[in-house]
């Protein structure tokens, strides 16, 4: 049987504990990507950026397995998030006019041919609805200031605001690039109030 790697266990970047903001080193990764924008709650493009995404990552992660021999667990979804006013998105959180980039993490050792034809695949059976929208990019982040949220969406304001407004300039830091959570429920099974979401936002030094 094969070794199944889990990136939720084997990553140092996707290591959290709630109520702790770390700062954390993450390296260059690549993801599967599709951009959107709007109310994730009543967004069709939010839900079809779902329906799409994890075909592909399941189509990868079954040719993984059965062309080189390396079984691995679908890594968590993952979004970036911002608006082109970030008061609404930070103060009164405008849902309507945040912008989004919803993310699976590719492993290192997938090449662009298999990704490719991850797609193809994906695209001979039953076409997702976003799939001439998906990307393959790479995200940089480098250091970041991350901690666990347990709870609903709605209220990661209080952490967010502990995070940006007190430790990272506390510790000599300033805000760089975009808003980042990883999921390591899924939201649309489980209860709100036990979501557990990774907060990150990645930072430099003054």
């Amino acid at each position: 049987m094969l070794d199944k790697v889990d990136f939720k266990k084997s990553l140092d970047a996707y290591r959290a504990r709630r109520g702790v903001f770390r700062i954390v080193d993450v390296p260059a990764m690549r993801y599967l990507m599709i951009d959107g924008a709007g109310d994730p709650n009543s967004s069709s493009e939010f839900a079809a950026a779902i329906e799409t995404l994890y075909p592909v990552a399941y189509t990868l992660k079954f040719a993984s397995r059965r062309e080189l021999g390396r079984d691995y667990v679908v890594p968590p979804l993952e979004g970036l998030w911002w608006a082109d006013d970030m008061s609404a998105f930070t103060g009164a959180r405008d849902k309507g006019r945040w912008r989004w980039t919803l993310m699976l993490m590719v492993p290192e050792w997938l090449d662009e041919s298999m990704t490719t034809a991850a797609v193809d695949e994906v695209r001979s059976k039953k076409p997702a609805p976003r799939l001439d929208e998906l990307r393959v990019g790479e995200l940089a982040e480098g250091l970041c200031v991350q901690t666990l949220h347990h709870g609903s969406f709605d209220d990661e304001g209080p952490v967010l605001a502990e995070m940006h407004e007190t430790f990272i300039p506390d510790n000599g830091l300033r805000m760089s690039g975009h808003h980042h959570e990883i999921y390591f429920s899924d939201f649309r099974k489980v209860a709100p109030d036990r979501l557990r979401t990774l907060l990150r936002q990645p930072v430099q030094r003054d």
